[in-house]
């Protein structure tokens, strides 16, 4: 990939975003404005820690050669964050999204399964737009930005780590019958992130038939609400 300036690029993880805030810091004030334990507020938790983990300092020091990298991490980013700001402005989020949003707390639903709904969401909807944004900004194909996608990966093994270490009982609580062992293990990272991919460039083509682009993308939309809709079963 061709390395693109800084002008060139969105608000990233650590550019200034509306109102110039980064983006970085507006993942941190939602987790301060959130009661721990539900609803996009643990997904929004586990995100901000995969970030800090994996480039706490990303956009801040330039862009260099992780420019389509760090791009592609901006739009999928700022995605998340345009339907969480939206739904805060009395808005209507994406479909994806209507299930965590706003803040939920339903005593059946463990914090796993919120985690999961939001990463469902971020890979079933927000990635797929992503590539399309980044590919007009770049002017590029999703072909060229494959490796920026696997990259991508890292972030989101991190964010389903965090589900299985932190927000899943201990092995002595979670028994194989435990109806939450079989949602959570219904539920592939992989696979979703390769159907992200192929709706991708499916979009990417449509893009010359906006009315049709349109209407795969409230499909891709709705497909991702039903998978988090379906993780959100209360277990008990």
């Amino acid at each position: 990939m061709t390395q693109i300036e800084q002008s060139e690029l969105p608000a990233g993880l650590g550019d200034p975003g509306p109102g110039g805030i980064p983006v970085i810091e507006r993942m941190r004030e939602w987790r301060s404005r959130w009661p721990a334990g539900g609803g996009v507020a643990v997904f929004n938790a586990a995100y901000l820690d995969a970030v800090e983990r994996v480039d706490p300092d990303l956009g801040r020091a330039g862009f260099d050669d992780r420019g389509a990298a760090a791009l592609l991490s901006a739009r999928c980013a700022e995605r998340y964050l345009s339907a969480v700001e939206t739904a805060a402005a009395g808005g209507r989020p994406p479909e994806c999204w209507r299930p965590l949003l706003p803040y939920r707390r339903h005593p059946g639903v463990r914090p796993a399964q919120w985690a999961l709904g939001g990463l469902q969401a971020h890979v079933g909807h927000d990635l797929v737009l992503a590539v399309v944004d980044a590919c007009r900004v770049l002017g590029c194909e999703p072909a060229d930005l494959e490796g920026e996608f696997e990259q991508m990966g890292d972030l989101l093994a991190l964010l389903e780590e965090h589900v299985h270490d932190v927000l899943l009982p201990g092995p002595d609580v979670l028994e194989v019958a435990d109806p939450l062992t079989h949602l959570v293990h219904s539920w592939s990272l992989e696979r979703a992130r390769e159907a992200a991919w192929s709706a991708a460039r499916t979009l990417w083509r449509l893009r010359a038939f906006p009315a049709l682009a349109e209407e795969f993308r409230q499909r891709t939309d709705a497909g991702a609400g039903l998978v988090g809709r379906l993780l959100l079963t209360p277990c008990r």
